[in-house]
């Protein structure tokens, strides 16, 4: 049989594997983490028809004849060159911008290594890639922790038990009110109201509703203390609730500063209205008959006693000056002539003030009848409770906004539902925000690197195992000793070459016809050979 037909079916079968492989390479060009192959050719042992011979002084040398058998596949090379990055905008989708690998453990405990960082959280808080297998690194604060490969459970540290609370500043007082009992049940918010529709003797009536608790007290009632408020209170809600203590326990109102004097009603402390109550000045009649009245003073008006009021014109000024005198303290002010209309005329300086409503200049113009520069109306003095000082409100103003518990726990064991804003950092490290822990680090992830990472052997799933070749596998933290940092929210491409791949379809469907071929024309040759004995 011809040598060449053998040749031309070892083509054949070379340029098939070789083109499985450019077949594969297209199929993942899409793929995540993929890296494409090549198909390398070597030639067949070859058969020798004559030995070289040496020169002599008789004869020249002679080449050696050989006679090839054809050609075989030689190396199919994972090529390890990295590729592009998409970014995904996921923060748990990770990509390695350098050496190195992803750890992975299966359900039989083998370890592979992979390029592809399509990483998830499943229900028990393990870190798992795409075919859920674990993602390996350290689990919990790595801080001071040597690079590992153990499975990655996200774990949060037991939170402190915290009761809920709030503070509010009413009326120059701070107010807190706490639940007793630690639990998210007293996360709730209280309103305050009064009423008269409650019987006498029954001083505090509380209502549930889905917005919190609604607590009304007797206005025709009194309270002697603030620790007998909260009782009343406390003993409302327990009856609210059928006789129950709320899950939270009692609740207290506390002060933390400022000063109450008791008693207080019912009204008084779920007054909405907590504003100082403002003094009063008693004008003279003739002084009212110009056109002032009294509107109201400042919170620091402390003026008491006798009253004295005066206005005149003053030409150089071209303005009616008008002032008060209570226990020879003088509270002045001016209208001038662009005050045409009437208005309000502040007296006094800040933050001791009157204020009086006036006629306007135009007015008292034509009320003036006596020469420039001369007292216009003067009034004689008022003994007698002829100016009130401003009184700090009494209302505690509970009614004015409603006191919303929060950040209560039960405390104990956390699981990745108390966290949010969970990443992975350039390092590796994992972390995530807790409600009250705040920024808090739970894992991170380790790198493999390898000696010869081409040397690597394909297993499926993007996966790569060790092979007698790739030398012994090395943890290290990501961004040392070689290793890559990490890019969240991004993965590593397809690293195959279109371009590249189509050219060598072509080079290679060539190659496996001009095979074929040949097997065509040894045939015809043993064809002939057949017919010779015709």
């Amino acid at each position: 049989m011809l040598r060449s037909m053998y040749s031309g079916v070892s083509g054949m079968k070379a340029h098939q594997t070789k083109l499985d492989v450019i077949g594969n390479n297209i199929a993942n060009v899409n793929t995540y983490g993929f890296k494409s192959s090549r198909t390398t050719f070597s030639e067949v042992y070859y058969q020798t028809v004559r030995s070289a011979s040496g020169a002599s002084a008789n004869q020249g040398g002679m080449n050696a004849s050989q006679i090839g058998y054809g050609v075989n596949v030689a190396t199919i090379d994972v090529m390890q060159t990295r590729s592009g990055f998409q970014m995904t905008d996921n923060g748990m989708d990770v990509a390695i911008s350098g050496e190195g690998f992803f750890q992975v453990q299966n359900s039989d405990g083998s370890t592979f290594y992979t390029r592809a960082g399509m990483i998830r959280i499943d229900a028990n808080g393990n870190l798992v890639d795409q075919n859920g297998n674990f993602v390996l690194g350290v689990s919990g604060d790595p801080l001071g922790k040597p690079a590992t490969s153990d499975k990655i459970q996200i774990t949060v540290p037991a939170n402190m038990a915290i009761q809920s609370s709030t503070t509010e500043y009413i009326n120059g007082k701070s107010f807190t009110i706490e639940a007793q009992n630690p639990t998210k049940d007293g996360n709730i918010a209280f309103n305050f109201a009064s009423s008269d529709r409650l019987p006498l003797g029954q001083k505090v009536k509380a209502y549930l509703s889905s917005s919190g608790i609604n607590i009304e007290l007797n206005k025709n009632e009194s309270f002697e203390s603030l620790t007998e408020l909260n009782n009343q209170i406390n003993l409302a809600i327990k009856e609210a609730y059928g006789g129950k203590e709320h899950p939270a326990g009692t609740f207290t109102i506390k002060l933390n500063e400022g000063e109450i004097t008791w008693p207080l009603s019912g009204q008084t402390i779920a007054s909405t209205d907590y504003n100082p109550i403002l003094g009063e000045v008693n004008l003279h009649d003739d002084f009212k008959a110009l056109g002032f009245d009294f509107v109201s003073v400042s919170s620091a008006f402390t003026g008491t006693g006798e009253l004295n009021t005066q206005i005149c014109y003053d030409s150089a000024s071209k303005a009616f000056q008008v002032s008060l005198n209570i226990n020879g303290k003088d509270y002045s002010g001016s209208i001038p002539e662009s005050a045409v209309a009437s208005g309000t005329l502040k007296l006094g300086t800040d933050p001791d003030t009157i204020i009086l409503k006036h006629p306007g200049f135009t007015e008292l113009k034509n009320k003036q009848t006596v020469a420039d520069d001369t007292d216009f109306f003067t009034t004689p003095l008022m003994t007698v409770d002829a100016a009130v000082a401003s009184q700090a409100s009494k209302s505690l103003g509970f009614g004015s906004k409603a006191f919303s518990l929060r950040d209560g726990t039960l405390g104990g064991p956390q699981t990745v539902s108390d966290l949010i804003n969970i990443g992975i950092g350039s390092d590796g490290i994992i972390s995530a925000i807790h409600n009250q822990l705040g920024l808090i680090n739970v894992g991170r992830i380790d790198l493999a690197t390898f000696a010869n990472p081409q040397g690597l052997t394909q297993s499926g799933n993007t996966y790569f195992s060790v092979s007698a070749n790739s030398g012994t596998v090395k943890i290290v933290n990501a961004g040392f000793e070689g290793a890559g940092a990490l890019q969240a929210g991004a993965l590593e491409m397809s690293n195959v070459d279109l371009s590249k791949e189509f050219a060598d379809m072509i080079t290679t469907q060539r190659g496996f016809q001009a095979s074929s071929r040949l097997i065509t024309v040894s045939d015809e040759i043993l064809n002939e050979l057949v017919n010779l004995k015709r």
